[in-house]
């Protein structure tokens, strides 16, 4: 099961060391945890483990200050989660496109286009899965928990870094407002950006952006409750966009060219192009800047 710091521990008053250790201690026992839970197929195991990956990279990448030279977890953990990561994307956009083919009309050949994509599921899925495996089972894996056990270790050991030893606060205050401004360049970018493509890769540039914020809400605590939540909500509409992007790229090479591959492809686009309309209002409440996180 998964391990939680306590939501009444008033975070402003201990160490930013202290606050980082717990996050980091409790997400790496629930990486532990998770790859006993790949290793069994169990439902949404593979999509859990790789969220706490980037949870994890996150953490090190925002409070990289407050540890001790982390380079070697950070490269680590991108590993982990690009080995779960053809797994997950497989599984994510069959599900995507037999949700959508099952609607076609019969006469669009839906039964086919149905089966053409539940037998391209099973075989990606038979190919990603012994690349999972071996990383869960491997040397690699183990030396990366040992590795982050450490850097839990260091933040509130005899000699953390100077940073570490300041009241958690301010220094949790200053990583959300950092986050915060480096979400809004990303989306700053996205109006600046070209047509089509150059559009669709500075919108997935801004979701990476938005999920890092969140992360660093969620390790903030109660205080950045709310600025947590505008984050998620900008994640979630950009997440629809770029799985809708995903789908029709995929779409060009599955197609056979028949009239059911077309609707699906016209879906995807309506998808991308409802979630690019709602962008705009969701980032006018997530650009409020952040206040009252006690920094």
């Amino acid at each position: 099961m998964p391990h939680h710091v306590p939501h009444h521990e008033d975070r402003a008053e201990r160490t930013a060391g202290a606050v980082l250790a717990a996050r980091i201690a409790e997400q790496t026992a629930r990486l532990a945890d998770l790859a006993t839970a790949v290793r069994a197929d169990e439902p949404d195991a593979v999509h859990q483990m790789r969220i706490t990956c980037r949870r994890l990279r996150s953490t090190l990448r925002v409070f990289r200050r407050l540890l001790p030279d982390d380079r070697g977890a950070a490269a680590e953990l991108a590993w982990l989660g690009g080995a779960l990561g053809r797994a997950r994307d497989c599984e994510v956009l069959g599900e995507r496109l037999l949700a959508h083919a099952r609607e076609l009309p019969a006469d669009a050949g839906r039964d086919q286009v149905v089966a053409d994509l539940v037998e391209w599921e099973r075989e990606q899925l038979r190919l990603a899965r012994p690349e999972v495996l071996a990383a869960v089972d491997g040397p690699r894996f183990a030396g990366l928990l040992v590795t982050l056990a450490g850097l839990a270790a260091a933040a509130t050991g005899p000699q953390p870094p100077g940073r570490a030893r300041r009241p958690a606060g301010p220094e949790l205050a200053r990583a959300v407002r950092r986050e915060h401004r480096r979400t809004a360049r990303r989306v700053e970018a996205v109006d600046r950006a070209g047509p089509g493509d150059d559009t669709d890769l500075a919108l997935h540039e801004a979701r990476k952006a938005a999920k890092r914020a969140r992360y660093t809400g969620e390790t903030a605590g109660p205080a950045a409750d709310r600025f947590t939540r505008r984050m998620k909500a900008l994640q979630e509409v950009l997440g629809r966009h770029q799985d809708a992007v995903v789908a029709c790229h995929a779409l060009r090479d599955l197609s056979d060219g028949g009239f059911g591959y077309g609707v699906l492809y016209g879906r995807q686009l309506a998808a991308a192009d409802r979630a690019r309309e709602e962008f705009p209002a969701i980032w006018r409440k997530a650009r409020r800047r952040p206040h009252g996180l006690g920094g």
